[in-house]
C-alpha cells in the first residue's frame, strides 16, 4: 500500500515528531507504485508553483514554505515558520526513492 500525505505544521515533515498525524490535511491511498508516483508528481508540481522554497530529505519527504506564512508560538515566544509537507509512505515507512 502506498500513501501520499499532505501535512501542515510548524516543522518539516521528515521529523515525524510524536503526534505528527494530527497535522495531516489530506491522505491518498494507492495500490500501485505508478498511481502513487503519478499523484505525487502532480502534487509536487502544484506546491512548486505555489511556494518559493522547497527542501527534500530522507528520499520521501518534501517541505514547501514561504516566509510570509508564520504562526506565533506562545511557548517559545517567537514566530514559527509554517511548512507544507508531502510524504510518500509505503508499507508504513517513508518510501526511499
Amino acid at each position: 500500500m502506498n500513501e501520499i500525505i499532505y501535512m501542515k505544521a510548524g516543522y518539516e515533515p521528515w521529523w515525524m515528531f510524536s503526534g505528527w498525524e494530527e497535522y495531516i490535511i489530506e491522505k491518498q491511498v494507492f495500490t500501485s507504485n505508478k498511481e502513487a508516483s503519478d499523484y505525487l508528481e502532480s502534487l509536487l508540481s502544484e506546491f512548486r508553483n505555489t511556494y518559493p522554497n522547497e527542501e527534500k530529505q530522507k528520499g520521501a519527504c518534501w517541505a514547501f514554505w514561504t516566509e510570509d506564512e508564520q504562526e506565533f508560538c506562545e511557548a517559545c515566544d517567537d514566530d514559527l515558520q509554517t511548512f507544507h509537507g508531502v510524504i510518500w509512505i509505503k508499507s508504513g515507512k517513508p518510501n526511499q526513492l
